[in-house]
């Protein structure tokens, strides 16, 4: 059991939704491997005059993906992307092979990631840890352009 001395809280506060600020973000990947986003997504966070609520990220595709992870220790990404090579790898007999071996693995690590992600915006800034970043994974090897809906739901200045 935990004491109660060891959590605390801040005291509820309360937003009135008055805004939907929406945007498409195209990113151009160089294949496989991790893109941040993160200053892209603070930029339209900016540009919306968000203050406080919810930003909702999407990507439209079934072969990359969108993660926050860390951003200090570029080591992260290299093991993040060896273990997602583990997971679904491309020298198995996959049924589903017609735009090539990497093509089943990318279905699988999006299906083992994330297609969304949803960060709380707090007094217009995005209220990411210290050493978190917002990733577009890549999991295809060639290069694609892909494509993600931003989406702010709160109050703005």
């Amino acid at each position: 059991m935990t004491s109660s001395k060891s959590i605390s809280r801040s005291a509820p506060s309360s937003v009135q939704t008055t805004t939907i600020i929406s945007s498409l973000l195209t990113v151009q990947t160089k294949g496989r491997g991790f893109t941040d986003l993160t200053g892209e997504v603070a930029k339209f966070v900016s540009e919306a005059h968000a203050r406080d609520g919810a930003l909702t990220l999407f990507i439209r595709h079934t072969s990359a993906s969108l993660t926050i992870q860390e951003n200090a220790d570029p080591s992260v990404l290299v093991d993040l992307t060896t273990a997602l090579a583990r997971l679904a790898p491309e020298n198995v007999p996959w049924t589903h092979d017609t735009e090539g071996p990497d093509d089943m693995p990318a279905h699988v690590k999006t299906m083992l990631t994330q297609t969304s992600l949803q960060l709380p915006v707090l007094g217009g800034k995005l209220a990411l840890g210290t050493w978190q970043a917002i990733y577009l994974i890549e999991h295809r090897a060639r290069p694609h352009r892909r494509e993600i809906v931003l989406q702010f739901i709160g109050s703005n200045r």
